[in-house]
């Protein structure tokens, strides 16, 4: 109890940075709805914040109150347009069949799309490193940190070429889950991403895991390799993995409310929720929508900002389904109009999710599983049904079912019925909204709220001008280094020296003892 009073007081007493400047190099899309949550409340505090953008951003609009922008002239390669064709695809993939070849042609797929994304990523940095009038202005600009996404590598290279402290607001990095680039992540209970898997194995899952490893391995070989490795080598010299490791605060998009316990380090600070805020009042015609559900309650589906709409097979089934129960539906829904939606659903082109999560009349929520949806669920106290779509959807979902709180449905499976039965079961069984209930209350039970957690830490490395002794050097120690497999080697060796040794010198003795006792019998 007393050191969380401490620490409360230390956030409170310790003030801010007087006008710092911060560069945020972004990742574009829903990346980009949580990173300006960021810099809005960094520009609250006085900050300058300047950010880098291409010029074919998708979210990242270049006149904004809360920052300036440098666009510069080249593509990232990531619109929506694209975007949109290549997820339609997958979802017509994977709702072909859940057959090894259809699960092999989604993975295909997606690896191609990260490895253009990676691609035109490599492309653009090394156009800004060549801009010799582009680095010369960001040198004068005399800013104090580079915060980014490590998603896309941009914003960390540019903080090395610029010799910035480097701050990570994070929850991917290109290689993967971020813990895996930087902490101890044992297999034996640590779920590699996509295996689907608690901290508490099996013989066969502990198998299944390490192939899950193995297989992400490849990935990076075949995706990340090939573009940063060259890149990285011929600017800085060393492998492109140490400029990530070398950050000085990793600002984690969650914690231990939606992990499994893992060891971590001490320049990690989790903010899961930091975007997370008490609901405001719906609009008028929206509230009254809601009051009419009476005791019933209300059930929100929305699959995101990326996806708008699924098969129309899909979606008349999942109108159907909820033409069939009490409760009022709010949908975000901009593909064709089911033939078969009920009185009871309202489809709009946009909600306001947490402000309908936050609402007391919500009993449910139908989600595609994006970190920030499945955190303000939790934040809220809201049960889930889960149709996860793609990335990183499958696994945030797997993690909030074993907690008991979400119901999970495959895409390439799911119908009228079993949607009908996943709403049902969620709804009418207490033990869902339970337990999300002791869900939400764990992770509000902080001392300091995640965002102003958050804050310190990056006025912290401004204060300090970095946070190197919150960094472990191990990054820079090579594998055999890094498990003591030399040092293991030497011991081992020393054991079968000392052994040789014994065993000579006791044969020694014992023919010298022969020798004696066959003289003496002579």
């Amino acid at each position: 109890m007393l050191s969380a009073v401490l620490l409360a007081a230390l956030f409170c007493y310790v003030g801010p940075v007087d006008g710092g400047k911060v560069l945020v190099v972004p990742v574009d899309g829903s990346h980009w709805i949580n990173m300006k949550v960021l810099m809005e409340e960094l520009h609250s505090r006085g900050h300058e914040i300047t950010v880098l953008r291409p010029n074919d951003a998708w979210y990242i609009k270049d006149n904004s109150p809360h920052y300036r922008t440098v666009t510069v002239d080249f593509s990232a390669g990531f619109n929506e347009e694209d975007f949109g064709s290549m997820a339609a695809r997958i979802i017509s993939l994977r709702r072909a069949g859940g057959s090894v070849w259809h699960r092999m042609s989604v993975e295909m797929e997606m690896l191609l799309m990260f490895r253009q994304f990676h691609l035109s990523t490599v492309n653009m940095i090394e156009k800004i490193f060549e801009d010799g009038e582009l680095m010369q202005s960001f040198q004068k600009a005399g800013y104090d940190l580079v915060l980014t996404d490590p998603a896309m590598g941009t914003g960390v290279l540019l903080a090395r070429r610029l010799g910035l402290p480097l701050v990570l607001n994070v929850r991917w990095t290109i290689q993967g889950e971020g813990h895996g680039a930087i902490g101890p992540s044992p297999l034996s209970y640590v779920p590699i991403p996509g295996a689907e898997l608690t901290d508490v194995m099996s013989f066969s899952q502990r198998i299944s895991n390490t192939l899950f490893y193995l297989f992400t391995r490849l990935q990076i070989a075949f995706v990340i390799e090939p573009n940063y490795g060259p890149l990285v080598q011929r600017y800085f010299g060393v492998h492109y993995m140490e400029l990530f490791q070398a950050a000085d605060i990793w600002l984690m998009r969650t914690d231990f409310t939606f992990e499994f316990p893992r060891p971590t380090m001490p320049n990690i600070v989790y903010m899961a929720g930091f975007q997370c805020k008490p609901s405001k009042p719906l609009s008028p015609d929206l509230e009254a929508f809601v009051q009419s559900a009476g005791e019933h309650g209300v059930i929100i589906m929305t699959l995101g900002t990326l996806v708008g709409g699924l098969p129309e097979e899909l979606t008349e089934d999942i109108a159907a389904a909820f033409a069939e129960l009490p409760q009022k539906v709010v949908w975000r829904h901009t593909g064709k109009r089911p033939s078969t939606v009920g009185n009871n659903t309202l489809l709009l082109d946009w909600l306001p999710q947490n402000d309908l999560l936050g609402h007391p009349s919500t009993r449910l929520f139908v989600a595609h599983g994006g970190t920030n949806g499945i955190q303000e669920a939790i934040y809220h106290g809201v049960p889930l049904v889960g149709l996860p779509l793609m990335f990183d959807q499958l696994d945030n979902f797997s993690r909030v079912r074993a907690r008991g709180v979400a119901k999970v449905l495959d895409l390439s499976t799911v119908n009228r019925d079993s949607f009908l039965s996943a709403l049902k079961e969620v709804l009418y069984q207490p033990t869902y909204r339970d337990k999300m209930q002791r869900l939400s209350a764990l992770h509000r039970d902080q001392p300091t709220k995640p965002l102003e957690r958050a804050m310190f830490w990056i006025e912290f490395v401004m204060r300090h001008k970095g946070a190197p002794h919150l960094r472990t050097d191990s990054y820079k120690m090579s594998t055999v280094q890094y498990y003591s497999v030399d040092v293991a080697l030497f011991l081992l060796s020393v054991v079968l020296l000392v052994l040789l040794i014994s065993g000579a010198t006791l044969r020694f003795l014992w023919r010298r003892v022969v020798r004696r006792s066959k003289g003496k019998q002579e």
